[in-house]
């Protein structure tokens, strides 16, 4: 295999944060593909072999340079620990407006669907709320400023390279969103375990934002008042809560099923 591209650097030092780096072949090849600034990849010494290839391909492609690392250096920098022999440094992910999600829903000719995220704190969760979300045909996500965990190398890699088609807002208020999704005409509906109904009896086709609480916690009370419905998913076991993307995608796939019938 040719490397032209493909530069050796035994004596550099990697000095990088967690919104600047994507981890694993999946993740790295969707970035290379999307529209998303790649400043450089590191690929471990000898791995060359499968999609790594595909990578080598695209990274020509598209100018970006590449370099031959120690696996320990990468194993130092990962956050997932299955980085898979390949890491890239991105330029820190560019967030939408929520006004970008209306102009998307509008380019498809399609009723807005919004996800609001309250306090999020697991990576894991966000990255895969944003997979399921991606396929769902959510037009964005909107998480608040502070005590909501961002767009991440681990988000990254657990949404395999969603995040490249996804929208992601960030607000300083995440009540005043609300009142101003409402204020566009859309139906606010939060998923609680107390909530009034089951989510399959409620009418999902039209203009609506769904939000998803916190690991812990659930939804804010104040954020859960500014609801205009809260639904519930049906559980019949002894355990009675979900993971917060698990209830996210069961509802997410519910507001999909009732728009393609």
């Amino acid at each position: 295999m040719k490397k032209e591209n493909f530069q050796n650097n035994r004596e550099e030092k990697i000095e990088i944060s967690s919104e600047e780096i994507i981890e694993g072949r999946n993740a790295v090849i969707e970035a290379l593909k999307g529209d998303h600034t790649i400043e450089q990849i590191w690929v471990a010494k000898g791995n060359l072999s499968g999609s790594i290839s595909k990578i080598f391909a695209l990274a020509k492609e598209k100018k970006v340079m590449l370099k031959e690392v120690d696996r320990k250096k990468l194993d130092g920098i990962s956050e997932t620990g299955a980085h898979q022999g390949v890491i890239a440094k991105i330029t820190p992910y560019k967030y939408f407006s929520i006004e970008d999600m209306f102009e998307k829903a509008k380019s498809k000719g399609e009723k807005p669907f919004i996800l609001i995220l309250d306090e999020l704190e697991d990576p894991h969760n966000f990255g895969s709320i944003i997979r399921t979300a991606e396929i769902s045909g959510v037009h964005g996500i909107i998480i608040p400023n502070r005590r909501n965990v961002g767009v991440t190398g681990t988000v990254y890699k657990t949404s395999v390279g969603a995040v490249e088609h996804m929208m992601v807002a960030k607000v300083s208020n995440i009540n005043k969103a609300i009142d101003d999704l409402k204020d566009k005409g859309l139906w606010v509906y939060g998923a609680d375990m107390d909530g009034q109904d089951y989510c399959y009896k409620s009418d999902l086709t039209g203009a609506v934002a769904l939000v998803i609480g916190s690991e812990g916690k659930g939804i804010s009370k104040l954020t859960k008042s500014k609801c205009d419905v809260l639904v519930r998913i049906p559980m019949v076991g002894k355990i009675t809560s979900l993971n917060a993307s698990v209830a996210a995608g069961i509802i997410m796939y519910e507001v999909l099923k009732q728009r393609l019938g």
